[in-house]
């Protein structure tokens, strides 16, 4: 039973560490995986394990840009490490809302949006949106290239736009790069911001999961430690390979295609819920 339990872990890490950095929804994906792959642990962990298995994948943000997120890197002069702060504080200005919102809902958000068919049809509809920005932008210029200019405001707003993501299927970072885009970010720029504020979201999102976890009377044994650590991990390497991709890939493109593989998603599996 751990062994089967390891291999699942295993398919779940790496489809979290490739949905978490997409504009596909990592939550929607995992959900969704949790009706055909089904581990042989409880319902409290699995809800715990499909939250705090983005730890994983957000150490790989940490590591990638360790030196440009950190304030006190010698390397740094005093401007730099200023600049440093500043986007600190920017990224904690767009976690208050979704963080606000999420502690006081997050029990009602679980029980009446966690499911199959919301999932679907928010891919589908977030699919619809990018395509029609990303269309709408081809003819305009970003108003801000460069991550030092992106303002407090703009921080706001895109916090407000991660509130939407606490809907499963919508999916954090596509949220969080639609609002930045709507709002005059180059796709770089949102794709950069949206990685550093998962950063204290995920964080805060898994210590909350875990703390209900264990006021629900549950507790980790070896196998959901191993299972757990084994998801994490996976979720983690998946990442580093994914956060490169995608940075690569914004340089010639743009988010249609991922605009396009959520509505055909969406599609398919509404098909399935309908007709299985």
């Amino acid at each position: 039973m751990l062994l089967s339990n390891l291999w699942k872990a295993i398919i779940l890490g790496i489809i979290e560490g490739v949905t978490e950095w997409l504009p596909i929804s990592s939550t929607g994906h995992l959900i969704l995986v949790d009706e055909f792959i089904k581990m042989n642990l409880s319902a409290d962990f699995m809800e715990m394990f499909n939250v705090v298995i983005q730890l994983g994948a957000i150490m790989a943000v940490v590591v990638l840009y360790f030196h440009k997120l950190n304030p006190f890197s010698p390397q740094k002069n005093e401007n730099e490490k200023r600049d440093t702060w500043i986007l600190w504080s920017k990224v904690l200005v767009a976690t208050v809302p979704a963080g606000i919102i999420g502690i006081l809902l997050d029990d009602w958000l679980e029980a009446k949006f966690h499911n199959f068919f919301t999932v679907s049809l928010m891919l589908i509809i977030y699919g619809v949106a990018f395509i029609i920005i990303e269309k709408r932008n081809k003819t305009r210029k970003p108003k801000c290239s460069d991550l030092n200019n992106f303002t407090y405001k703009a921080a706001a707003i895109v916090g407000f736009f991660q509130v939407l993501s606490l809907i499963p299927g919508t999916s954090r970072s596509g949220a969080t790069i639609l609002g930045a885009i709507l709002i005059g970010a180059s796709r770089f720029v949102a794709t950069e911001f949206s990685f550093f504020l998962g950063i204290p979201v995920m964080f805060g999102a898994s210590f909350l999961k875990i703390v209900k976890f264990i006021a629900k009377g549950n507790s980790f044994g070896f196998n959901e430690i191993l299972v757990l650590l084994t998801g994490s991990i996976v979720a983690f390497v998946v990442s580093i390979i994914v956060i490169k991709f995608l940075l690569n890939y914004l340089k010639r493109n743009d988010f249609t295609a991922f605009g396009w593989y959520r509505i055909i998603l969406g599609v398919l599996l509404i098909s399935y819920w309908l007709f299985s």
